[in-house]
Protein backbone atom coordinates (compact mmCIF):
# COMPACT_ATOMS: atom_id res chain seq x y z
CA UNK A 1 0.00 0.00 0.00
CA UNK A 2 1.34 3.59 -0.72
CA UNK A 3 1.41 6.06 2.09
CA UNK A 4 -0.53 8.77 2.38
CA UNK A 5 2.16 11.25 1.70
CA UNK A 6 3.58 9.15 -1.13
CA UNK A 7 -0.01 9.47 -2.98
CA UNK A 8 -0.16 13.10 -2.37
CA UNK A 9 3.39 13.34 -4.10
CA UNK A 10 2.72 11.28 -7.19
CA UNK A 11 -0.85 13.46 -7.21
CA UNK A 12 0.95 16.36 -7.86
CA UNK A 13 2.65 15.12 -10.59
CA UNK A 14 0.44 13.18 -12.36
CA UNK A 15 -1.61 16.02 -13.83
CA UNK A 16 1.87 16.77 -15.90
CA UNK A 17 2.31 13.33 -16.66
CA UNK A 18 -1.40 12.81 -17.48
CA UNK A 19 -0.64 15.33 -20.13
CA UNK A 20 1.97 12.99 -22.22
CA UNK A 21 0.59 12.13 -25.62
CA UNK A 22 1.87 9.93 -28.42
CA UNK A 23 3.07 11.64 -30.95
CA UNK A 24 4.44 9.12 -33.22
CA UNK A 25 2.69 6.00 -33.09
CA UNK A 26 -0.88 4.91 -32.46
CA UNK A 27 -1.42 2.27 -29.57
CA UNK A 28 -3.31 -0.76 -30.35
CA UNK A 29 -3.02 -3.33 -27.43
CA UNK A 30 -2.40 -3.05 -24.26
CA UNK A 31 0.46 -5.40 -23.62
CA UNK A 32 1.18 -4.74 -19.95
CA UNK A 33 -0.17 -2.44 -16.93
CA UNK A 34 0.19 -2.41 -13.24
CA UNK A 35 0.08 0.03 -10.75
CA UNK A 36 2.23 -2.14 -8.05
CA UNK A 37 -0.60 -2.15 -5.61
CA UNK A 38 -0.48 -5.61 -4.52
CA UNK A 39 3.10 -6.12 -2.49
CA UNK A 40 4.98 -9.41 -3.47
CA UNK A 41 6.92 -10.86 -6.00
CA UNK A 42 7.28 -9.54 -8.98
CA UNK A 43 5.81 -11.32 -12.13
CA UNK A 44 9.04 -12.95 -14.00
CA UNK A 45 7.71 -13.49 -17.43
CA UNK A 46 6.61 -9.63 -17.84
CA UNK A 47 9.93 -8.30 -15.25
CA UNK A 48 12.94 -9.77 -15.56
CA UNK A 49 15.71 -8.55 -12.85
CA UNK A 50 19.31 -8.59 -14.46
CA UNK A 51 23.13 -9.09 -12.68
CA UNK A 52 21.57 -10.13 -9.58
CA UNK A 53 20.27 -7.20 -8.51
CA UNK A 54 16.74 -7.39 -6.00
CA UNK A 55 13.39 -6.28 -7.14
CA UNK A 56 10.04 -6.28 -5.10
CA UNK A 57 7.06 -4.67 -5.25
CA UNK A 58 6.47 -2.95 -1.93
CA UNK A 59 4.41 0.43 -0.59
CA UNK A 60 3.03 0.64 -4.14
CA UNK A 61 5.96 0.53 -6.17
CA UNK A 62 8.40 -1.89 -8.17
CA UNK A 63 11.25 -1.20 -5.96
CA UNK A 64 14.57 -2.15 -7.44
CA UNK A 65 18.06 -2.82 -4.88
CA UNK A 66 21.70 -3.85 -6.23
CA UNK A 67 23.04 -7.81 -5.89
CA UNK A 68 24.14 -8.64 -2.73
CA UNK A 69 27.69 -8.17 -1.25
CA UNK A 70 27.80 -12.56 -1.81
CA UNK A 71 27.01 -12.10 -5.19
CA UNK A 72 29.18 -9.80 -6.47
CA UNK A 73 32.20 -11.65 -4.64
CA UNK A 74 31.65 -14.39 -7.07
CA UNK A 75 31.62 -12.46 -10.27
CA UNK A 76 33.91 -11.49 -12.53
CA UNK A 77 32.22 -8.73 -14.15
CA UNK A 78 28.03 -7.59 -14.27
CA UNK A 79 28.17 -7.13 -10.49
CA UNK A 80 24.95 -5.92 -10.32
CA UNK A 81 26.11 -2.45 -8.50
CA UNK A 82 23.35 -0.88 -10.45
CA UNK A 83 19.38 -2.11 -9.88
CA UNK A 84 18.79 -3.36 -13.49
CA UNK A 85 15.72 -4.33 -14.57
CA UNK A 86 14.08 -5.36 -18.13
CA UNK A 87 10.27 -5.83 -19.63
CA UNK A 88 10.65 -8.75 -22.57
CA UNK A 89 7.41 -8.75 -23.01
CA UNK A 90 7.76 -4.99 -24.84
CA UNK A 91 6.70 -5.23 -28.75
CA UNK A 92 9.75 -3.83 -31.03
CA UNK A 93 7.51 -1.35 -31.64
CA UNK A 94 5.75 -0.08 -28.66
CA UNK A 95 4.81 3.05 -26.80
CA UNK A 96 5.72 3.01 -22.92
CA UNK A 97 4.38 5.07 -20.32
CA UNK A 98 5.53 4.90 -16.78
CA UNK A 99 7.13 6.98 -13.75
CA UNK A 100 10.79 6.16 -12.22
CA UNK A 101 12.19 7.49 -9.23
CA UNK A 102 16.24 7.31 -8.49
CA UNK A 103 17.82 7.42 -5.50
CA UNK A 104 20.89 7.24 -3.51
CA UNK A 105 23.95 5.91 -4.81
CA UNK A 106 26.07 7.66 -7.66
CA UNK A 107 26.00 8.50 -11.42
CA UNK A 108 28.56 6.34 -13.59
CA UNK A 109 29.90 6.83 -16.76
CA UNK A 110 26.89 4.42 -17.82
CA UNK A 111 24.07 4.23 -15.04
CA UNK A 112 21.20 5.56 -14.45
CA UNK A 113 19.85 4.60 -17.95
CA UNK A 114 16.30 3.97 -19.50
CA UNK A 115 16.58 2.27 -23.01
CA UNK A 116 14.37 0.41 -25.50
CA UNK A 117 15.93 -2.60 -26.57
CA UNK A 118 19.05 -3.82 -24.51
CA UNK A 119 22.25 -1.41 -26.43
CA UNK A 120 19.51 -0.37 -29.17
CA UNK A 121 18.12 3.20 -27.41
CA UNK A 122 19.36 3.75 -24.32
CA UNK A 123 19.01 7.25 -22.11
CA UNK A 124 21.91 8.41 -19.80
CA UNK A 125 20.32 10.35 -17.16
CA UNK A 126 23.17 12.63 -14.87
CA UNK A 127 23.95 16.16 -13.73
CA UNK A 128 24.95 17.40 -16.87
CA UNK A 129 21.99 16.68 -18.44
CA UNK A 130 20.30 13.74 -21.09
CA UNK A 131 22.04 11.81 -24.05
CA UNK A 132 19.76 9.07 -26.04
CA UNK A 133 22.49 6.90 -27.44
CA UNK A 134 22.25 4.55 -30.05
CA UNK A 135 23.99 1.00 -31.80
CA UNK A 136 25.72 0.41 -28.48
CA UNK A 137 26.34 3.69 -27.09
CA UNK A 138 28.53 4.24 -30.13
CA UNK A 139 26.56 7.48 -30.75
CA UNK A 140 24.93 9.87 -29.79
CA UNK A 141 21.85 11.17 -31.43
CA UNK A 142 19.80 13.36 -28.88
CA UNK A 143 20.26 15.48 -25.88
CA UNK A 144 19.14 17.81 -23.54
CA UNK A 145 21.33 20.13 -21.44
CA UNK A 146 18.93 21.58 -19.70
CA UNK A 147 17.64 18.32 -18.31
CA UNK A 148 19.43 17.85 -14.66
CA UNK A 149 18.83 14.35 -12.94
CA UNK A 150 18.13 14.88 -9.66
CA UNK A 151 18.08 12.04 -7.16
CA UNK A 152 15.46 11.44 -5.40
CA UNK A 153 12.55 12.92 -8.27
CA UNK A 154 9.80 11.31 -9.58
CA UNK A 155 10.07 11.56 -13.35
CA UNK A 156 6.90 10.74 -15.64
CA UNK A 157 8.22 9.51 -18.92
CA UNK A 158 6.48 8.47 -22.41
CA UNK A 159 8.31 6.78 -24.60
CA UNK A 160 7.83 5.45 -28.44
CA UNK A 161 9.49 3.56 -30.87
CA UNK A 162 8.40 3.06 -34.30
CA UNK A 163 10.52 2.07 -37.40
CA UNK A 164 13.61 4.01 -37.73
CA UNK A 165 12.22 6.82 -34.98
CA UNK A 166 12.05 7.11 -31.27
CA UNK A 167 10.49 10.13 -29.15
CA UNK A 168 10.77 10.18 -25.46
CA UNK A 169 9.14 12.83 -23.73
CA UNK A 170 9.56 14.26 -20.29
CA UNK A 171 6.56 16.20 -17.83
CA UNK A 172 7.75 19.34 -17.44
CA UNK A 173 10.62 18.22 -19.12
CA UNK A 174 12.27 17.94 -23.12
CA UNK A 175 11.20 15.73 -25.66
CA UNK A 176 14.18 14.07 -27.37
CA UNK A 177 13.79 12.77 -30.77
CA UNK A 178 15.97 10.95 -32.92
CA UNK A 179 15.82 8.70 -36.54
CA UNK A 180 18.33 5.96 -36.88
CA UNK A 181 18.71 2.69 -38.44
CA UNK A 182 19.34 0.69 -35.62
CA UNK A 183 16.49 1.82 -33.88
CA UNK A 184 14.50 -0.87 -36.55
CA UNK A 185 16.51 -4.00 -35.41
CA UNK A 186 16.42 -6.55 -32.92
CA UNK A 187 18.35 -8.28 -30.67
CA UNK A 188 19.08 -11.40 -28.94
CA UNK A 189 21.55 -9.92 -26.10
CA UNK A 190 19.82 -10.17 -22.70
CA UNK A 191 17.56 -7.49 -21.06
CA UNK A 192 15.75 -7.20 -24.55
CA UNK A 193 12.61 -4.39 -24.27
CA UNK A 194 12.53 -1.37 -21.85
CA UNK A 195 14.87 -1.52 -19.66
CA UNK A 196 15.93 0.53 -16.70
CA UNK A 197 19.04 1.26 -14.59
CA UNK A 198 19.62 2.66 -11.81
CA UNK A 199 22.05 4.91 -9.88
CA UNK A 200 25.31 2.67 -8.83
CA UNK A 201 24.54 1.50 -4.97
CA UNK A 202 21.23 3.12 -5.20
CA UNK A 203 17.10 2.46 -5.75
CA UNK A 204 14.92 2.51 -7.98
CA UNK A 205 11.52 2.79 -7.86
CA UNK A 206 9.42 2.24 -10.64
CA UNK A 207 5.51 3.13 -11.02
CA UNK A 208 2.14 3.01 -12.69
CA UNK A 209 3.59 1.40 -16.12
CA UNK A 210 1.06 0.69 -19.06
CA UNK A 211 3.11 -0.25 -22.78
CA UNK A 212 1.48 -0.99 -25.65
CA UNK A 213 1.89 -2.48 -29.05
CA UNK A 214 1.33 -0.08 -32.10
CA UNK A 215 -0.84 -0.13 -35.00
CA UNK A 216 0.73 0.21 -38.80
CA UNK A 217 0.17 3.91 -38.90
CA UNK A 218 1.68 6.66 -37.65
CA UNK A 219 -0.49 9.57 -35.82
CA UNK A 220 -1.90 11.70 -38.52
CA UNK A 221 -0.13 15.02 -36.97
CA UNK A 222 2.72 13.47 -36.68
CA UNK A 223 4.70 14.40 -39.89
CA UNK A 224 4.10 18.52 -39.04
CA UNK A 225 5.53 17.58 -35.62
CA UNK A 226 8.51 16.39 -36.28
CA UNK A 227 9.36 19.05 -38.10
CA UNK A 228 9.55 20.97 -34.60
CA UNK A 229 11.13 18.97 -33.00
CA UNK A 230 14.68 19.56 -32.13
CA UNK A 231 17.40 16.98 -34.34
CA UNK A 232 21.40 16.06 -33.66
CA UNK A 233 23.34 15.56 -36.06
CA UNK A 234 24.56 12.02 -34.98
CA UNK A 235 28.06 12.61 -32.75
CA UNK A 236 30.35 9.40 -32.73
CA UNK A 237 31.07 8.27 -28.80
CA UNK A 238 35.17 8.18 -27.82
CA UNK A 239 35.05 5.99 -24.99
CA UNK A 240 38.02 5.60 -22.95
CA UNK A 241 40.91 3.49 -23.50
CA UNK A 242 40.82 0.42 -21.06
CA UNK A 243 36.87 0.67 -20.32
CA UNK A 244 35.23 -2.30 -19.45
CA UNK A 245 32.69 -3.61 -22.19
CA UNK A 246 29.24 -1.62 -21.86
CA UNK A 247 26.48 -3.27 -19.76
Amino acid sequence: MKTILQVLALTLSCAAAADLKPLLAQPDQVVLQDDFSKPGAVNKKQWAARQGTQWVIEEGVLRGRPSTPAYQAKRKDHFGYEPRISVPVTSPQCIVQFSVRFSGGSETAIAPFIELGHHICRLHLSKNGVEMLADHESVKVAESKEFKFETGKWYHVLAEMKGEEVVVQFADGPTLYAKNSVFAKTTDSGGNGLGIAGPKNGSVEIDNVTLWSTKAEEQVSWAAKRDTLTKLEPVPVVKAKGKAKAE
